[in-house]
């Protein structure tokens, strides 16, 4: 066997091994067509200037009165709440130190949302709030491998009657509902992670290039709308049929454009037209 042979030999071996990396679910899907119709406001129908701030009961109000779908994010508590909360840091949001993991939930009662008159809600109380009357997205916040944040708000969700799907930027939470709770719709988030100019290793190259999906198997994968161009995304959706979601959408011309590259859409700072 000459040289000649043995590259094409491994350049196909790369990239068999390259499409069985990207490929998500592909038997026994969940039916995902529930979820293609509305839009879904981002962290609820917020506005941070205002009394209904992002992640709170007046913006997910907002939204359901609406008829939109709601985007919302789930951490826990030092004593193990499941809490409705976007950041891993408190400081822009609340304007003190620490994590959501640093306080109990009565500490987290004390701190305001964007200087509002709302404060951080437990997850149940925004199921309750909702009450199935329009579809969610729930975004699990893990850092590192602790993956028990995936435990406590499945242990909600369980009990809830209405339509919801998870996501989540870190293989480890999808992977978790793939062998736990293999009928719920989930989902792989990712971004161009080197748009700051910064390399941030390995990892965040698989995550980037979808090519973790092997572990995860997702059920749609929720990308920047910025960068719909990549390859992996691309095959994902053309070949794999796998739902593409892109978030975070902030004017109609950016919704119109997205349309050609996406199905399902998470939106905030505007008003879609209907």
């Amino acid at each position: 066997m000459n040289i000649l042979m043995i590259v094409i030999i491994c350049a196909l071996v790369l990239i068999l091994l390259y499409f069985m990396m990207i490929m998500p679910r592909m038997i026994r899907r969940p039916d995902t067509s529930p979820f293609r119709k509305c839009l879904y406001a981002h962290r609820g129908l917020h506005d941070n200037n205002s009394d209904a701030p992002e992640n709170s009961m007046k913006a997910f109000e907002r939204a359901v009165r609406e008829g939109y779908g709601i985007e919302m994010d789930v951490q826990l508590t030092k004593d193990r709440v499941p809490v409705v909360f976007h950041d891993f840091t408190l400081e822009r949001v609340c304007g003190v130190k620490g994590k959501i993991p640093d306080y109990t939930w009565e500490e987290l009662r004390q701190f305001s949302l964007c200087g509002s008159d709302q404060r951080i809600p437990k997850f149940e109380e925004a199921l309750k709030l909702v009450d199935a009357r329009v579809p969610l997205i729930v975004e699990l916040k893990v850092e590192g491998m602790d993956t028990s944040v995936c435990v406590e708000a499945d242990r909600l969700l369980s009990d809830y009657k209405g339509c919801y799907c998870i996501e989540s930027f870190h293989p480890a939470a999808v992977f978790w509902y793939r062998r736990h709770r293999r009928d719920v719709v989930r989902g792989q988030l990712s971004d161009v992670f080197r748009k700051d100019g910064n390399y941030k290793g390995l990892p965040y190259f698989l995550a980037e290039n979808l090519m973790l999906n092997w572990l995860a198997k997702p059920d749609f994968v929720a990308y920047n709308h910025i960068y719909p161009g990549g390859l992996s995304r691309r095959l994902c959706r053309g070949l794999y049929h796998n739902m593409a979601v892109a978030w975070t959408i902030k004017s109609q011309d950016e919704l119109e454009a997205a349309k050609k590259h996406f199905d399902v859409f998470i939106f905030e700072s505007f008003l879609p037209k209907k």
